[in-house]
């Protein structure tokens, strides 16, 4: 487990519009502050990845997406609270152009993650949350695959171990249930 110091350093340098890397349920991920369009900005330049085809947002907290996603019912909650290992495409509130893309909704993720839920929780927000790989290729597994595609473009690689899937998280559409994307 990450130390509590360093879930402190990733979550000022988040605040301070910093870009860093961080091992999530199947792979590594990139993330930044979803409310700094510069440093999205940034995490979407070192990705090489359009703007027009939207993020996720992953959180430790259901309330921790209330700025960006319209209200949910409570059987949406509880759809979504019973599902960690999938990301959820939801209606969009006040999401900003460089979160949702070309969309008008907006995925989201609950996390299990430990070394996400603390920084979430540290944060008390989301944060943005996309593989650690320039598009097309392999996503990072490890600190130091990380380190080879991004060199020292990031301020921070948290060096952790990335949770037991063997892929990135399934897509799905909260209203249809329709799958965007398997595991």
């Amino acid at each position: 487990m990450v130390s509590a110091f360093i879930i402190r350093k990733a979550a000022l340098a988040i605040k301070q519009g910093a870009v860093i890397a961080y091992p999530t349920e199947a792979v590594f991920g990139l993330g930044c502050d979803p409310y700094q369009q510069a440093a999205v900005n940034r995490l979407l330049l070192l990705k090489h990845r359009p703007i027009e085809k939207g993020l996720i947002l992953v959180a430790s907290q259901l309330q921790q997406f209330d700025d960006f996603i319209e209200p949910l019912t409570d059987k949406q909650k509880q759809t979504i609270q019973a599902s960690p290992h999938t990301s959820w495409v939801v209606p969009a509130k006040h999401a900003p152009f460089w979160l949702r893309g070309a969309h008008c909704s907006l995925a989201i993720r609950l996390s299990t993650h430990p070394l996400i839920v603390a920084l979430c929780d540290s944060l008390d927000q989301p944060i943005v949350s996309t593989s650690a790989n320039p598009s097309k290729q392999t996503p990072a597994k490890t600190s130091l695959q990380c380190h080879h595609y991004f060199h020292r473009e990031l301020e921070i690689i948290i060096n952790s171990e990335t949770g037991s899937l063997a892929k990135p998280t399934e897509i799905r559409n909260l209203l249809t249930q329709q799958v965007i994307r398997t595991n």
